[in-house]
């Protein structure tokens, strides 16, 4: 009971912390003011280079591709999850400046799109890569799957309806706080410390899950291809390369910071002095900023670096920005080639 007591009374992220051995508490004013310059700053960054990327990925889809290949359906819902995960990010840029101003439902709502666009959009790259293993490592069974593919309809569905329910648990417990040294001072968070740990726990274990997922398929993906001597194949690999470090240099970091923070409410050394936990808090910022940029490389390493969506591309700008003639008839729809 003792435990739990000092569990529930332990202090939420980037507020002040008290460090037992030292006695102290440990101010985090210089934290957050790092804090609310850089991160509205990269904030735009990448909420304009999203929007454009995401929202070109839609159009092309829409005007130049068939939406019964499911690798195209998988396509769409990511960039669907990437601009809603996006959505979210005004409204944190203005909470590193003012503070939380936008009462307890949006409090919850961005918490939910938050949460929700990371799951989507973490699943959405695991069914990517499942069609793709399958393509490459089973390619008569991926034949036979093709003649079934509008009912891949589905999948999405289910996709959406598991990270939304992934979703509502940090949604629920989020609302407005205030600073214990500042009444003034609000914040949007999650408001009990044991849904922090549980939240924590269970984006660290969905994380894990679909980085195994994606490692094993993309072992087995480059074993088959290693055995075709072609370019293409070897231009493949470096695809699928850039695919996993991106995705794992993203977010691997930051699920790491995250679960190191959440060892404060055990009160396991050093983590709670306070010269680890701002050095945490600083990691954190870092880290932060390369999981939320992952949302506009999406639309580069899974779309543009395909030569016939470049291709659709250029046919877009030229026709509709330059107005130049293009020899590629727009209304022809072609079918989206795997990426492998």
């Amino acid at each position: 009971m003792e435990n739990s007591t000092d569990a529930e009374n332990k202090p939420l992220p980037m507020y002040d912390t008290y460090d037992e051995e030292a006695d102290e508490i440990c101010h985090k004013e210089y934290v957050a003011r790092v804090g609310s310059i850089a991160i509205p700053i990269f904030f735009t960054i990448v909420i304009i280079l999203s929007l454009i990327g995401n929202v070109m990925v839609l159009v092309i889809l829409a005007l130049y591709e068939s939406l019964k290949s499911s690798i195209n359906l998988f396509i769409l819902n990511l960039a669907v999850s990437d601009l809603m995960f996006t959505l979210g990010l005004p409204f944190r840029a203005c909470y590193y400046i003012w503070g939380w101003i936008f009462g307890d439902a949006v409090c919850k709502g961005v918490q939910f799109i938050f949460f929700a666009g990371f799951y989507s959009s973490s699943v959405f790259l695991m069914l990517l890569t499942i069609q793709r293993y399958v393509a490459v490592v089973h390619p008569l069974f991926y034949r036979g799957l093709t003649e079934t593919e509008p009912k891949v309809a589905v999948v999405p569905i289910l996709a959406w309806v598991v990270s939304a329910a992934a979703a509502i648990p940090a949604s629920v417990q989020s609302s407005v706080v205030s600073d214990p040294d500042d009444p003034n001072s609000l914040h949007c968070e999650i408001n009990s410390p044991t849904t922090i740990i549980a939240v924590t726990f269970e984006q660290n274990f969905f994380f894990v899950v679909v980085v195994l997922v994606m490692a094993f398929c993309y072992i087995r993906i480059v074993q088959t291809v290693l055995k075709c001597r072609t370019k293409k194949k070897h231009r493949t690999i470096k695809l699928i390369f850039c695919i996993v470090a991106v995705f794992f240099v993203g977010w691997a970091p930051y699920n790491i910071v995250i679960f190191l923070q959440s060892l404060v409410y055990f009160g396991i050394e050093p983590f709670t002095e306070c010269n680890v936990s701002d050095h945490l808090d600083y990691a954190f910022y870092v880290f932060k900023f390369l999981a939320f940029s992952h949302c506009c490389l999406n639309p580069v390493f899974y779309v543009f670096v395909g030569v016939k969506f470049r291709n659709h591309v250029k046919t877009f700008l030229q026709i509709y920005f330059f107005h130049e003639k293009s020899f590629t008839d727009p209304t022809k729809i072609t079918q989206l080639s795997d990426p492998v």
